[in-house]
């Protein structure tokens, strides 16, 4: 049943308990863990196309040096500039959406500052002001694009109409078609990045659960792993079984039993914090990845999701769960180990007698310092 993610996290500092600042709860731009999914995913696929943009852009200034003035055109190059260098910047970042962000805003603003200087609303490049609003419809939620919308018409108009009031009321037309470019490009891009955001999650959405499925899995521990070795932050899984449920489907029906599972997602997703990831693997089974949590941590979670579950009774039902966990971190945190840790802790704790939590050994590979100093390694520890 082993996952295939063939992940390694590398860390040099010692494990804590604490979750790192990087790994905190959802920010305004991306409160949830799809909305941070979506803009990291949006700018691998779109990276080619930035830098397309930003080259016709270069090309562009350098041609029209001669009648706009050499000098004007150094806000236009950092505009340029900023859109290039954005993916070094992300990549490095724990926090990628708070960078793209910035990116684009500091690129609308260089074009506003150019547009000022080039001209107002006379300016060759008004049009160009258009082009971040679009960027932030292609990565971020609604409320996020809507704001953007509003900075643009804003820092739009103070380019034009408060650089050169006189002719931008004379003559608005150029402003006003900017403007309507801006409202048709973003709707265009809106509509297209829906499209796109309802197919995938399709594919990454279980449809019973509304939870994670496995195939989101797989690209989340990849970003994990980078997280790890920028951190130094531990890794713990929690692999979680609801007991006796083919009775639950026996003796109720499938669809009671279909409602149970809902129920039992709820109150997990319900009693996690946004950077904790609950995935419903199929059938019965879910499990809950932690970053920055430590086996202790992973621990206490674990119980209190345990008493959670019993206390909701869902769908009327005394429901219980069987809980497995492991954690490690540095070389040894590779996430073939960490599941099979994982899963042999949840086996002891349903043979033990179900409704309850069972810890396993951080997963090694080299040997276990207490084998050669000829002591008894860790066996899993029953809760």
């Amino acid at each position: 049943m082993c996952l295939q993610a063939g992940i390694r996290f590398q860390r040099s500092s010692p494990i804590s308990s604490q979750p790192n600042e990087s790994l905190m709860e959802g920010s305004w731009l991306c409160p949830t863990e799809l909305d941070r999914m979506r803009v990291v995913d949006a700018n691998a696929r779109v990276r080619t196309i930035r830098h397309v943009g930003a080259a016709s852009i270069g090309i562009a200034l350098l041609a029209a040096g001669p009648w706009v003035g050499w000098w004007t055109l150094l806000p236009f190059g950092l505009a340029a500039f900023n859109l290039w260098h954005i993916d070094r910047r992300i990549a490095r970042s724990p926090r990628p959406e708070r960078v793209s962000a910035l990116g684009i805003l500091v690129t609308l603003t260089m074009l506003a500052v150019g547009v000022t200087i080039s001209g107002g609303s006379s300016s060759p490049a008004l049009p160009w002001m258009v082009l971040p609003a679009a960027m932030v419809a292609a990565r971020f939620r609604p409320q996020v694009v809507i704001v953007c919308l509003a900075i643009t018409v804003m820092l739009i108009i103070g380019a034009t109409f408060g650089a050169t009031p006189a002719q931008a009321v004379h003559h608005p037309v150029p402003v006003l078609a900017t403007l309507a470019l801006l409202v048709s490009l973003v709707s265009i891009v809106w509509a297209l990045q829906a499209a796109e955001l309802h197919h995938r999650d399709e594919a990454i959405l279980d449809p019973l659960t509304g939870l994670l499925n496995r195939h989101a899995l797989a690209p989340r521990f990849n970003e994990l792993s980078q997280q790890a070795r920028l951190t130094g932050q531990p890794i713990c899984l929690l692999l979680c079984d609801v007991d006796g449920f083919k009775a639950i489907n026996d003796e109720f029906g499938h669809d009671r039993g279909d409602a149970v599972l809902r129920d039992v997602a709820y109150e997990l997703r319900k009693r996690l914090r946004s950077f904790e990831l609950v995935y419903r693997l199929g059938g019965e089974e879910f499990l809950i990845v932690l970053p920055g949590i430590d086996l202790a941590g992973g621990r206490q979670l674990g119980e209190r999701l345990r008493l959670a579950i019993a206390e909701a009774k869902p769908t009327g039902i005394l429901t219980t769960i069987s809980l497995g966990v492991s954690a490690a971190s540095g070389e040894q945190a590779s996430y073939e180990e960490l599941f099979k840790a994982a899963d042999q802790a949840l086996y002891v704790a349903k043979r033990s007698g179900r409704n309850r939590v069972s810890l396993a050994a951080t997963p090694v590979q080299r040997p276990d310092m207490r084998e050669l100093l000829g002591e008894q390694p860790l066996q899993p520890e029953l809760v």
